[in-house]
Formats: C-alpha cells, sequence, structure tokens
C-alpha cells in the first residue's frame, strides 16, 4: 500500500523490545516517528539509530514518539538499545506486516547486486495518526535531523 501525506497509515500491532504491544491507536494523542531500518547493529542503521539518540530530547521537547522498525526479535533490540543507550522503543516485525503494509519492501541494488530488503524509510504522523510526512530510501547520516526539522514545521 502506498502512503499519501494527509491519509491515515494503516493499523498496526507489533511488540517492542520488551514484548509490549504497540498499536496504532496507543500512539495518538501525539506526533510519532515510524523509522524502518534493515537490521540491528549493522553499520548504516546504527547511524541513523544514533542520530536519532543524539537529538531525542529535541524530538521530546515537542511531545513526539519515535519508534524503529525491524524484522529483528526483542533480545536483538535489547542489545541494540542497551549497547547504543537508544532512549526509545524497537519494534519488532518478524513477519514483516508492518514493513510490507507501509510499502517499504523490495528491490534493493547494493554495490551492483540485487536484492530483496527493507528501504530504509521514515513516517512522520500527527496525533491522529495521519501522515504528515514520508521519507523513502533514505541515507542514515544526517536523516534523523532533516525529520526534525519537519517536524518543527507542526
Amino acid at each position: 500500500m502506498n502512503i499519501k501525506e494527509g491519509e491515515k497509515v494503516p493499523n498496526f500491532s507489533l511488540v517492542d523490545q520488551d514484548k509490549k504491544i504497540v498499536t496504532l491507536e496507543s500512539l495518538k494523542g501525539k506526533p510519532a516517528v515510524l523509522y524502518f531500518y534493515p537490521k540491528d547493529e549493522t553499520p548504516g542503521c546504527t547511524i541513523e539509530a544514533c542520530e536519532f539518540r543524539d537529538i531525542y530530547s529535541e524530538f521530546s521537547k515537542m511531545n513526539c514518539e519515535i519508534y524503529g522498525i525491524s524484522p529483528d526479535d526483542p533480545n536483538s533490540h535489547n542489545k541494540f538499545i542497551s549497547n547504543h543507550s537508544l532512549p526509545f522503543k524497537l519494534l519488532c516485525d518478524p513477519d514483516k506486516k508492518m514493513i510490507k503494509d507501509f510499502d517499504v519492501w523490495g528491490e534493493k541494488n547494493m554495490y551492483g547486486k540485487i536484492s530483496h530488503g527493507i528501504i530504509r524509510s521514515t513516517f512522520l504522523i500527527d496525533e491522529n495518526g495521519i501522515l504528515i510526512k514520508k521519507w523513502s530510501n533514505v541515507r542514515a547520516k544526517g536523516h534523523a535531523e532533516k525529520v526534525q526539522l519537519e517536524l518543527a514545521k507542526i
């Protein structure tokens, strides 16, 4: 499903690193960043997570929560959080249902090799679950700041 800005994002139900359920409904009432990344502890994913960590206080000042989403399990997420002092939740999508519902699974070309996987993407949603801004196929470095600047506009 190709979600367009101004549309409600699809409902979801995933567990976080503590095996607690997080749903779209549970996010209502404040804006949220949903960022999809391929795998815990890989170079690009670590850069992206740490950049969100480094400016997390700016998101908090705007009453915005950040959620990282990947197919990794709670144990992997807990290690990733611990190793990098991440202050936000990481959600587990082992069946890739949300990943596919948000249309972030697809063909990738890395160093001439074609594969299928998560296309690094971020969704900024408002307090009612409406998509404000979508970034697809992003570069990890510098991305968190772009999201924070967009959030400051709303």
